[in-house]
Parts: C-alpha cells; sequence; structure tokens
C-alpha cells in the first residue's frame, strides 16, 4: 500500500474536464483531461441549464460525476497512487457546472439578472456529491451568474497583478479579466466548444493524436501531433493554427469562406476538396481516416474568436482605456497549445495592439486550483481576490453585438 500523500486539482470545464495530481511539494505528479460526460446532453451551458430545470439534473449530475471519477481514476494510475492517498481536493467551474454539481435550483443563473443564489466558497462532503474521495471537496468562490470560480482561479495563479493587465481564459466560455486603474472588472462571453474542439467534424480533446500546431511550408501544410504518429482528430490549438495557415496560404478569405481552388494559384489548391456535401479543407487522409474542416467548422471558429474579439474590445471602452495601455496580457484555456503571436494576430482574436504582449499559462485553472491546496491561507486570499471582482455584463447589450458582428472577418 501507498504512504504518499497527495492534493487533487480539477477544472471543470464545461468541454472538457481537467485534473493534476501534486506532490505535497507542489510537484506535478500527474496531469489528464477528458471529454465531459455531459456533452452527449447538450454542448453549451444554457442547453443543459434548461434541461435541469426540465427535470433532468438529477442525470447532469451522475454523468459529470461520472467523468471526474474516471478522471480521477486515470490521473492516481498516472502516479501509481490510492484514492486514499489523496490529503485534499479542490476545483473550479464556471456557474452553470458548478450549479450542475450540487444540483442547485438554476433559474437564479438561467434567467436575467443572472444573479446566483449562492456565491460563496464551500466544502463539498462526499454525501452532496460522491467522487470516491475520502476528503472533502472544496469548490472555488463565482462572481456572478456568468463569472465563475475558473476564471478566479485563473487569476489567483498569476500572483501580484501589475496596473494594465489583461487575463482571458478561453474555452467555451470566453472569461475575461482587466486590472486597470487600482480595480478589478471582469466579464464572460459565449464562445462555443470550438476552441476546445467541440462541435467540430473532425475535433478532439487535446490527447495523443490530436493535432496540435499546423504551419505553412512552401506549398504544404506541417501537421504537429501530440504524442507523433498518425492524427486522428485536432484540437483547439490545432484549429486555430490550421485557419491561420489557411489564411496565409489563400485556402480561405477573410470573410471565412473555403474558396474556389481554381482561385488558388499554388499547389496548395489540392488541400479543398469539392465532395457533395460542400467544400472541405483537407487536413490529412490515410487508408483508415481522413481530416477534415467544412465552412460550418470555419463558421463555429468565427463566432468562438468574434465573441472573444468583441467582449475584450467593448470591455476595454467600459474601463475607458485602449488597447495600446494594456502591458500584460496573459492567456489560458482549453486549447490543449499554446498559441503562437502569429496564430493569434492571423485569426484575430485580440486586438492587434494587444497581440505582442501575449503571454500563454498553460493550464492556468488547474495552476490556480494547485495554488490553493498548497497554502494554508489559500481559501481566505481568493475569498478577497473574488470579492475584488466587478462584474460587468457585455453580453445582449448594443455595443457588444455591433462589435460582435464587426469582429466576425479575420
Amino acid at each position: 500500500m501507498s504512504h504518499d500523500h497527495c492534493l487533487l486539482a480539477l477544472d471543470l470545464g464545461t468541454t472538457t474536464l481537467a485534473g493534476r495530481l501534486l506532490g505535497l511539494d507542489g510537484r506535478v505528479l500527474a496531469e489528464g483531461r477528458l471529454l465531459n460526460p455531459q456533452v452527449a446532453m447538450g454542448g453549451d451551458i444554457m442547453r443543459r441549464l434548461e434541461l435541469a430545470l426540465a427535470g433532468e439534473d438529477v442525470r447532469l449530475q451522475a454523468l459529470l460525476c461520472d467523468g471526474l471519477r474516471e478522471l480521477v481514476g486515470v490521473l492516481l494510475h498516472q502516479a501509481g497512487l490510492y484514492l486514499s492517498d489523496i490529503k485534499a481536493a479542490a476545483a473550479a467551474g464556471n456557474p452553470g457546472m458548478v450549479y450542475l454539481l450540487r444540483r442547485l435550483p438554476v433559474k437564479s443563473i438561467l434567467f436575467p439578472p443572472h444573479r446566483p443564489t449562492w456565491r460563496d466558497a464551500v466544502y463539498l462532503t462526499a454525501e452532496e456529491v460522491d467522487l470516491g474521495l475520502g476528503t472533502p471537496l472544496y469548490l472555488f468562490p463565482l462572481v456572478s451568474g456568468y463569472v465563475g470560480g475558473d476564471l478566479v482561479a485563473f487569476l489567483f495563479s498569476r500572483g501580484e497583478i501589475p496596473e494594465n493587465s489583461f487575463f482571458l481564459d478561453a474555452g467555451t466560455n470566453g472569461e475575461m479579466a482587466l486590472y486597470a486603474k487600482g480595480r478589478w472588472r471582469v466579464t464572460s462571453v459565449a464562445a462555443g466548444p470550438a476552441f476546445e474542439g467541440g462541435d467540430i467534424s473532425c475535433g478532439m480533446v487535446a490527447a495523443v493524436g490530436a493535432i496540435s500546431n499546423v504551419s505553412l511550408v512552401e506549398d504544404a501544410l506541417r501537421l504537429t501531433v501530440i504524442g507523433g504518429g498518425r492524427p486522428r482528430g485536432i484540437c483547439g490549438s490545432g484549429l486555430a493554427a490550421a485557419l491561420a495557415a489557411a489564411l496565409e496560404g489563400g485556402l480561405v478569405d477573410t470573410h471565412g469562406t473555403i474558396v474556389d481552388p481554381l482561385e488558388v494559384p499554388t499547389n496548395l489548391s489540392r488541400y479543398i476538396v469539392e465532395t457533395p456535401r460542400g467544400r472541405l479543407l483537407r487536413l490529412y487522409r490515410d487508408a483508415t481516416v481522413e481530416l477534415s474542416l467544412t465552412q460550418q467548422d470555419v463558421r463555429h471558429f468565427q463566432l468562438a474568436k468574434a465573441a472573444v474579439l468583441a467582449g475584450t474590445e467593448c470591455l476595454l471602452q467600459r474601463t475607458g482605456i485602449t488597447g495600446a495601455s494594456i502591458r500584460h496580457v496573459t492567456l489560458t484555456g482549453a486549447f490543449g497549445f499554446s498559441l503562437s503571436r502569429q496564430v493569434l494576430k492571423r485569426v484575430a482574436m485580440l486586438p492587434a495592439n494587444m497581440v505582442d504582449r501575449v503571454r500563454f499559462a498553460e493550464a492556468g485553472v488547474l495552476t490556480g486550483v494547485g495554488r490553493l491546496l498548497l497554502d494554508a491561507q489559500g481559501p481566505e486570499k481568493v475569498r478577497r481576490l473574488a470579492s475584488a471582482l466587478q462584474s460587468l455584463p457585455l453580453s445582449g447589450t448594443p455595443a457588444f453585438e455591433k462589435a460582435f458582428i464587426k469582429a466576425m472577418d479575420f
């Protein structure tokens, strides 16, 4: 029997569940992610909340707990540890995911003004949520009905924050924070699951076999595959990089349309295939698999990146500063791997004058959850941070809708 102890950190993503096991010294002992089983009942969180209101809350909670137990099992197997070795556990998620985990009444976050009846951090016992753990599960506090503990965890991971800093957690929800003029302002936009490979015809989570990067080398698209070997899907970072390369090579125009192959004057035209179901951008094909992006796939990504870009611009405008004033930009999310500044600029996910200041923080939410577990004063520090975050609603406002339409183009 093992006599080691470890800490469990969980990120309750709408599309992807992620977790880490940490040693008591902070070393990462194991890390993994898997598709959230709730996806089978709805790709977006609003659909799941509607189902919960209609009486499917028990099933949604059961699916989530099943996925978390599976994830914990994978992590323990990687580290060669046992459930009894987990000394403490904590999790963070958006408001919808937290409410579904706890089976709380969802009306307060489903309908305007989207004010949760519960926002404080809480320790969940095995009787409340059965994950097979022998220790309570700490849940990060919420900020509002659309800004959750995942953003709080991401911000907590960064330590001391300098003035004029911008943070983006890009997942199914694009949660963002701005620290300027001595104050925090936070908001969230509905990006959809494209950043995590969801709703993409050949999409998958960032795991072995996923295309994580695509680069344009002369007249060829060069693929990078997690774990090496043959690709079997594409994750969020690969999708963004593939579209950046396609834009650079003239395979996709600035409006996001896959062009007629006859309009491509180079051998890159071979990547565009006409089929009965429409024009495709074929990335890879062998005897067993064909990985192609459809026009709808491109649109899904456009919707996601437009929401993020519009949200960023509106948050800056509401704060009264410009993108040029931002000195630090930190990006995290479920892409799986970092996105280069060239890719970010080419797909127009952020204001151009902010891209050169971008740093990528891999697994920012898990890092923040782990930091809390390693700090005896962590819960109190997190409480103070969450209370300082001023939430600004943007989605549905005329300014956001106007910015969103403008942000659709590449």
